[in-house]
């Protein structure tokens, strides 16, 4: 488990220094800044790998599962058959949402987007959680919570887009994995095994990724002890700004306006001498080395692909790969081969954001209660810039 030691020590070095008068060094964005000590994931962007509670993602994506990926956050350890069966039932059965909340959503007005609405939703479960309490209740308390929260997020985003396109409401399908109940609570078909696997995949890969900015969030509202909706809320909130997600739509519309490979060069070449930032490459943290994540995304690509016979979005996305390596020397993200490969199995890319969501939520939900677990309130300090030794002048003299 984590400790908040390394970032007990910083915090008194820094107070120290600015007391005896040195000028404190500002890290703008908190760039290189450790804050806290963490047992989820590894993420090293030197060298390029992800890993999960110590297991590499390359493992997880070839051999794990969606819900096996929320157990081993929770739990640190991978499960067995019986605990994973157990385990999925359980958040099967947390999936269906209540009348209150679905009734505040259908009375949001109908340009109300999908992100706004699932933050929305968020609040209102938390009202009708009756166990809901502030801040370091017992563990087992804050895994009912992360477990309603994970198993309800596709519910709500699916009725919720169902809704604004004048369908009705479909409820939960529990014999189908997370991921498939998700694509058919979207369509109100059951989807064939290629496109849930590709599903489970995309959300596999996005479930955990260190302290990014929206997991920071959360765990910055946890640490003042407020309660795990509020600290859900407060991810979400962040997660919608376009600098951290919104990545894989624009990617995807990119994608679409370049329509075809012959256009790609020339596309590329305006977009840089524009000084345009060309969507789903480049990364924070991945600076030296192509983000893990990508390789395996692109290749669920191709399978899908294969499967509907038509590989004109692989060849696509290849080619505006291999482009903007060739011009930029950026490599793709974790967005890039994903806004295909979910746009292939029916996402519409107003829900692109909403599905970061979704598959974050397990991340969010290990940091908050790891968070309580070893909770210090979060407080940086910062380089103060502005008058001293004011006068006040009162206001008739003024």
């Amino acid at each position: 488990m984590s400790t908040n030691a390394h970032a007990d020590s910083v915090e008194t070095i820094t107070t120290d220094a600015m007391n005896a008068g040195a000028k404190p060094q500002v890290q703008s964005g908190l760039a290189g800044v450790v804050v806290a000590q963490c047992d989820i994931a590894k993420v090293d962007g030197e060298r390029g790998t992800l890993s999960y509670r110590g297991y590499d993602i390359g493992d997880l994506a070839c051999h794990s599962t969606f819900e096996e990926v929320v157990y081993l956050l929770w739990y640190g350890e991978l499960p067995t058959r019986h605990e994973l069966d157990t385990f999925a039932a359980a958040l099967a059965s947390e999936r269906e949402i209540d009348d209150t909340t679905w009734q505040v959503l259908t009375m949001l007005p109908s340009d109300v987007e999908p992100m706004d609405a699932l933050r929305t939703a968020v609040s209102t479960l938390a009202c009708a959680d009756p166990a809901n309490e502030n801040g370091k209740v017992s563990h087992q308390k804050n895994l009912r919570k992360a477990t309603k929260l994970v198993a309800k997020f596709p519910t709500v985003v699916a009725n919720y887009y169902r809704h604004l396109n004048g369908k009705p409401r479909i409820h939960p399908d529990p014999t189908l994995s997370h991921a498939g109940n998700f694509l058919y609570m979207l369509s109100g078909k059951p989807p064939d095994e290629t496109r849930a696997k590709a599903m489970d995949l995309a959300m596999l890969l996005m479930a955990e990724h260190g302290f990014n900015a929206s997991t920071f969030s959360a765990r910055v509202t946890a640490s003042t002890l407020s309660d795990m909706y509020a600290a859900i809320t407060t991810a979400i909130g962040t997660l919608k700004g376009p600098l951290h997600g919104g990545a894989n739509q624009r990617a995807m519309e990119m994608m679409l306006e370049i329509g075809e490979i012959d256009r790609v060069e020339s596309y590329i070449k305006e977009a840089l001498a524009a000084k345009k930032r060309i969507m789903g490459f480049g990364h924070r943290v991945y600076k030296k080395a192509p983000d893990p994540r990508s390789a395996y995304l692109r290749g669920r690509l191709y399978e899908l692909c294969a499967d509907l016979q038509d590989f004109h979005f692989y060849n696509l996305a290849t080619a505006i790969a291999e482009t903007v390596e060739a011009q930029k020397g950026l490599y793709p993200n974790v967005d890039f081969y994903a806004a295909p490969m979910l746009y292939l199995v029916g996402i519409p890319l107003e829900l692109f954001v909403t599905i970061f969501a979704i598959s974050r939520i397990p991340g969010w939900t290990t940091h908050v209660m790891d968070q309580y677990g070893h909770n210090r309130l979060l407080r940086p300090l910062s380089d103060y810039v502005g008058p001293e030794d004011c006068t006040y002048v009162p206001i008739d003299q003024r």
